[in-house]
């Protein structure tokens, strides 16, 4: 794959990634806007791959914390703060296992990848959003989370492996209408994140690893560290927005493109 398309996937996953915009919906699309040829499986997952270290980098002192904390969860002794993100991190990721395992297996998923459906939802779940962070309470920090909230923000969750969901975009939703500040919805967003790359590359890599040689898993290398980088860049600047600026601007955006794409798509 040339260096450039290599470059082009990496800065969309990495910078999509953990913005409310749809990483995967981005990667979809890329092919069919631009004639480039699809990047496959490999490279999806490989990017992915990156931006997993990337969340695991940035929030290393949490995700050190749940990784003490994981045996205690496992056998059911909530007692410390680690082991209490630990457990909600597992409960808000099984409907999102669940759900996927059903979309792969039964052939939805496919159907699923066309540019009406991620029009729908770039616009629906942009508004969603907006509603969202505009009426929300925000009186719960990362701390208050328990897992009644971990389960409902992983029924939200569920609902990002329909392209064009977003699923940074969806899991801050589901964290600000339950009350969350901006900055604690957006923390918990990007933790969750972790065992879901997890268990979709594990689902995903696992197939395409026969299918792998030399040159693709070179390319593989490539397009995994520049999208750690473009995923870290991307992540530092949200933060520290979000201090000062509302998911607004990504609303706009979203819908924007969502009337963009819903436009060539009933043309067609």
């Amino acid at each position: 794959m040339p260096l450039y398309q290599l470059i082009l996937i990496a800065l969309i996953q990495g910078i999509t990634e953990f913005l409310p915009v749809s990483s995967s919906g981005h990667l979809i699309l890329l092919p069919g806007l631009t004639g480039l040829e699809d990047q496959g499986q490999i490279i999806d997952v490989a990017v992915h791959m990156g931006t997993l270290a990337a969340v695991m980098l940035f929030f290393w002192q949490d995700v050190r914390a749940g990784l003490i904390g994981l045996p205690r969860a496992l056998t059911g002794r909530l007692d410390t703060p680690g082991a209490r993100l630990a457990m909600g991190l597992i409960v808000a990721t099984i409907p999102t296992v669940l759900f996927g395992a059903f979309l792969h297996f039964s052939g939805m998923s496919d159907a699923l990848r066309s540019m009406k459906v991620i029009g729908w939802t770039m616009l629906g779940f942009g508004l969603v959003l907006y509603v969202a962070d505009r009426y929300g309470p925000a009186h719960k920090e990362s701390s208050d989370w328990n897992l009644r909230d971990a389960l409902i923000m992983g029924l939200w969750q569920m609902l990002a492996l329909i392209p064009g969901t977003s699923r940074s975009g969806i899991t801050i939703t589901g964290a600000r209408q339950l009350g969350y500040t901006r900055m604690d919805a957006a923390r918990l967003s990007m933790l969750m994140s972790i065992p879901t790359i997890i268990a979709s590359g594990v689902l995903l890599g696992a197939e395409v690893a026969i299918d792998a040689n030399t040159a693709v898993m070179r390319d593989a290398a490539i397009a995994a560290l520049l999208s750690m980088i473009a995923a870290l860049a991307a992540l530092t600047l949200m933060m520290r927005l979000l201090r000062s600026v509302s998911f607004t601007p990504y609303v706009i955006y979203r819908v924007a493109l969502g009337l963009v794409l819903l436009t060539i798509a009933y043309q067609g």
